[in-house]
């Protein structure tokens, strides 16, 4: 029953080794348009209106606005488009800083990014509930916090049966959006087709009287303002860069496509609505968005345009939890590449029977809650935090693709410093204003909470570059150890004990385990079993090149285990397995082999830290204990060797 319940929820599992899974699985630009595009085009709910705020009374520089607006956005998806070039793999802002400006740099960004993603999916699901209840009655208000929580909730749930899966679900919402959005927009401009032409002169002379009132300074101050105030526009642009591995091959084609699908539909969507605000003279509206004012004021008294309001703002809403899959796709993923390098723990690169990162799912859900929680599901307040964390990763990106330019000297290397450049300049000054302007109202939890993950990332590749000085002996020595030549193979004997050892690569700690079997019960054993589990992890999970790669790697491997052994004077053979599960895998390949031999006995290693704590519990796996547990419920003899580690102090 718990099964059945648990496969309604959360789906069906799939088979990694099926040769078509990678073309089920992957995003064409499409959907990967929706996927993480949904995230940048949502953001103009919120960024323009941002903006618009922040010139009070100059309301006519938002002509001026739109146009630095649509400008920034193809500037930064040109510079996008040239980081998925340089790095086709994907892996975005964290990659980049750490390839081409250094680890510490890769750490703060990565840190970065991450934070951003969880402000993505918090801003996204408080943003939604914010359009919604613009246009639900007032009596029901109390209820928009707990409307956030199961929002959540869902998503967490649709992201766990497969980015794919969530992405289909959401594709009519992000497609309402498009079609009432694009209506609206062009309603709203030409329904003023005669002041159209007055608009440029009109914006020209109150800009020339604002420029006598307050000065050329002061009115350049409220325009920058506005304008890195709004920056919010521009968050999701770098999604695409972060995620090329869920892309349909060709993947760079493919993530380039999407970011000019991203570029067009967001600078279109934001600069109308900020000429839409000027020109139908939108003004706030308590317990309303300036959208849900702007459309308003379109809409008559029409059962049709009641309905066509409704549908809008719905729409509007739905987007942004549509959104929220941005830090959904791409977190998990830069989880993964931190874990890779051990700035995370391991675990971050599994992958569930669903093929999807489910422990960096959970992370991402869970974090974005407490945010909600902290902020009371304030938009205002995440958006100052939001927009830091997106501009400091934009940063170190566009740093670090200078550099690379400036290094590699391509034929055209003016062009593409010349875009990269400007890009820089924009992000650093955005950042910077944010940065001071907010940091009293915001900003500084934001600092604070990714200075925070910064410093716990330090400490636990600390503890992974410990461990491994600890275990280097171990492998330095025994991996050497001088065999005898041309023994003679010993036959099988399936009536006597066998020792049934489960390894993970040919290492001092397999070693180790052989030789402390038959130093615990010498001569007793006859022949050696290896099995071996090759792990398809989100590092090794990107084509069926990297999958037959595992499978050679783990197969030499064996090979050198059954040389080992038999040059001991021993019968030995190995069985491999590919999968998610190193547990579920390596309990199928024990049920293989449990008919075969008699006298069978199960080994496995596993670290014994001195004085183990909860902390290098949860950075190392129990696969040893867990696996365990099994094999004796099952009947099967199973003994754990442990290996000792005792780590240098700091």
């Amino acid at each position: 029953m718990v099964e059945k319940i648990k496969e309604i929820i959360f789906g069906k599992p799939k088979n990694p080794l099926d040769p078509k899974v990678f073309h089920n699985i992957s995003l064409v630009a499409f959907f990967a348009w929706v996927g993480l595009g949904a995230d940048g085009l949502s953001s103009s709910c919120y960024g323009p209106e941002e903006a618009f705020h922040a010139l009070g009374t100059h309301t006519h520089l938002a002509l001026f606005l739109a146009v630095a607006v649509v400008a920034t956005v193809f500037i930064l998806s040109a510079t996008y488009s040239q980081i998925i070039e340089a790095f086709p793999t994907g892996g975005g802002g964290y990659l980049v800083a750490s390839k081409l400006i250094g680890p510490k740099a890769g750490l703060v960004s990565g840190c970065a990014l991450l934070v951003d993603y969880i402000l993505t999916i918090a801003i996204s699901v408080a943003s939604s509930m914010d359009a919604i209840f613009s246009f639900v009655p007032a009596g029901l208000h109390a209820w928009k916090f707990t409307a956030v929580i199961a929002c959540l909730a869902v998503l967490i749930i649709l992201n766990l049966r497969g980015a794919k899966e969530s992405v289909i679900v959401l594709t009519p919402i992000f497609l309402l959006f498009v079609a009432t959005h694009a209506w609206i927009i062009l309603q709203g401009i030409f329904a003023h087709g005669k002041e159209l032409p007055l608009l440029v002169t009109d914006t020209f002379t109150e800009t020339r009287a604002g420029i006598s009132d307050i000065g050329m300074l002061g009115m350049t101050v409220i325009f920058l303002r506005a304008f890195c105030l709004g920056g919010g526009t521009f968050t999701g642009i770098e999604a695409v860069s972060n995620s090329v591995q869920i892309l349909r091959e060709p993947r760079v084609k493919t993530a380039k496509r999407t970011m000019r699908y991203m570029a067009i539909s967001l600078s279109l969507t934001a600069g109308g609505l900020l000429i839409n605000y000027l020109l139908n003279h939108v003004g706030p509206v308590p317990g309303k968005t300036l959208n849900a004012v702007f459309v308003g004021q379109l809409m008559g008294g029409s059962l049709y345009e009641r309905i066509f309001y409704f549908l809008t703002l719905l729409s509007e809403g739905a987007l942004l939890v549509v959104a929220a899959q941005t830090g959904f796709l791409a977190g998990p993923r830069v989880m993964s590449n931190m874990a890779t390098d051990n700035w995370l723990p391991r675990r971050f690169t599994n992958l569930s029977e669903r093929l999807v990162m489910k422990d960096g799912v959970w992370v991402m859900g869970l974090c974005a809650l407490a945010m909600l929680y902290y902020t009371g599901a304030s938009v205002r307040v995440l958006v100052v935090m939001y927009s830091i964390n997106v501009f400091l990763t934009f940063t170190f990106s566009q740093f670090g693709m200078v550099r690379h330019w400036l290094r590699a000297r391509p034929p055209d290397v003016v062009k593409k410093l010349s875009v990269m450049g400007l890009g820089l300049l924009v992000t650093v000054g955005i950042l910077m204003v944010t940065t001071v302007l907010k940091f009293r109202e915001g900003g500084w939890v934001t600092l604070a909470v990714t200075g925070g993950f910064v410093a716990l990332c330090v400490v636990i590749r600390r503890h992974y570059a410990a461990t491994t000085r600890a275990l280097r002996g171990l492998d330095e020595i025994l991996t050497q150890i001088p065999l005898p030549e041309g023994a003679p193979i010993a036959p099988k004997a399936a009536g006597q004990p066998t020792a049934v050892l489960m390894v993970n690569g040919f290492n001092g700690m397999g070693i180790h385990s052989i030789l402390a079997i038959q130093r615990f019960f010498p001569g007793h054993f006859k022949n050696f079993v290896f099995l071996s589990v090759g792990i398809l992890d989100s590092d090794r999970f990107k084509g069926v090149a990297e999958i037959d790669a595992l499978k050679r790697s783990v197969e030499r491997d064996l090979a050198k285990y059954v040389d080992l052994a038999r040059r001991l004077g021993f019968y030995a053979e190995g069985r491999m397995g590919l999968g998610t599960d190193a547990i579920e895998e390596l309990e199928v390949l024990c049920k293989q082999v449990v008919h075969e031999w008699d006298r069978k006995v199960f080994f496995m290693g596993q670290l014994a830290f001195e004085g183990e704590t909860f902390w290098t519990r949860l950075l190392h796996n129990q696969t040893s204990f867990a696996l365990q547990r099994k094999l004796l419920f099952s009947g099967l003899e199973t003994v754990i060797l442990p290996i000792r580690v005792r780590l240098e102090s700091a």
